[in-house]
């Protein structure tokens, strides 16, 4: 008699799972549907030229930074793949802004939420993670995905893993993306041609999806190109000079959210057209200066971003050849007003940014911007 093997297991979801888990999609797809597109803001300085720089301005989503997009994407993702379910704890390694969004998204589902994050954190970071409810597990830098990941195994939970996922959880070839409605934006302008996108890495989620976009609409974007700026104490300018995966900083990035001491799955080098290294120092007097602009204060990330911007809208001007460079405003100043805005934290870590502030406001009154080599 033939042996007859045991009955594969029925794996289902039960009636009620199902039911939390279309629950569960909906609510974060009617989340979306009242959250307006972020703007984006035009600067046309008299230093410019005639060039422009485009700001697209992430932190008016509704938990406050350009993470917000990736933390919709990962709990989708999570949701489609069946590891969130009902009572589900999620668990994050991250410097701030993805927890904080990742805490907004799992309060929206009830579900319970820990970040596991530097012991260096912003105080205004951590506040913000528990006022969605979420709690915090500091721990040394370096430790952050180790501790991440046990932790999830501890609680039966789910490690969302942005450092993995962040290239593959956003859907590159449009659904509102950050780079579709970035050129979508675009085609009302005089000149709807960008010239350059700016993005710093911090996943490296965000410049593989604007770079993808490019290349995916390249009939239409042909003479687009990106670049990726990158912080002191990271390795990610040098891993894409070299595609070394071994490559190791011994100190983790000052300038929150961005940068790695070691290469990530995430960052995308084949779809990156150039990176700049970008002076701590640089980032930091950017913010300062940005705030006599724009009236407000915003994270380091986005003065990295713009003085990479800076710097091509400077060498355009040299050569008499106006240009439309795109960046992005990834948070709000107000979650680092005791560290980047506070001077005795810029003193005790070493950065004296008054040489760059004193150049950035040379440059507004001559338009000429000490080069960093391309």
């Amino acid at each position: 008699m033939p042996h007859q093997s045991a009955p594969y297991p029925d794996r289902s979801l039960t009636a009620a799972e199902l039911d939390w888990h279309c629950h569960a999609i909906s609510r974060i797809n009617a989340d979306y549907q009242r959250s307006a597109d972020t703007h984006l803001l035009k600067l046309q300085l008299p230093c410019f030229q005639g060039s422009t720089l485009y700001l697209k301005d992430e932190s008016i989503h509704p938990s406050g930074s350009l993470k917000h997009r990736l933390a919709r994407s990962l709990f989708l993702f999570g949701l489609a793949n069946g590891h969130i379910k009902q009572n589900t704890h999620i668990i994050e390694a991250s410097s701030g802004n993805t927890a904080i969004s990742e805490a907004y998204f799992a309060q929206l589902l009830g579900l319970p939420f820990i970040a596991v994050i530097p012991k260096n954190t912003a105080q205004e970071k951590i506040k913000k993670i528990e006022f969605y409810g979420g709690k915090t597990h500091k721990v040394p830098p370096h430790n952050i995905y180790e501790e991440a990941a046990k932790l999830a195994l501890e609680l039966d939970g789910h490690y969302m893993d942005q450092f993995t996922f962040a290239e593959r959880a956003t859907d590159w070839r449009g659904s509102n993306n950050i780079a579709e409605r970035l050129f979508e934006q675009m085609q009302l302008e005089p000149n709807p041609n960008l010239d350059w996108v700016v993005m710093s890495a911090g996943t490296g989620g965000t410049s593989a999806t604007i770079g993808r976009y490019i290349r995916y609409q390249h009939n239409l974007y042909k003479n687009t190109r990106l670049c990726v700026v990158d912080p002191d104490h990271s390795v990610y300018a040098d891993y894409f000079s070299t595609r070394d995966s071994e490559l190791r900083s011994s100190h983790s990035s000052r300038i929150e959210g961005i940068g790695q001491p070691k290469p990530q799955p995430s960052f995308v080098t084949s779809v990156i057209d150039t990176v700049l290294k970008i002076p701590d120092p640089a980032s930091i007097a950017t913010i300062h200066w940005l705030e006599s602009i724009l009236d407000r204060k915003v994270g380091g990330s986005t003065g990295t971003n713009v003085y990479g911007s800076l710097q091509y809208i400077a060498h355009a001007s040299q050569q008499s050849q106006p240009i439309n460079v795109a960046t992005v405003i990834c948070d709000p100043g107000s979650r680092y007003l005791d560290t980047f805005y506070n001077p005795d934290w810029l003193k005790s870590n070493d950065i004296d940014h008054a040489p760059y502030l004193d150049q950035l406001r040379n440059f507004e009154n001559t338009g000429q911007l000490i080069p960093i080599k391309f």
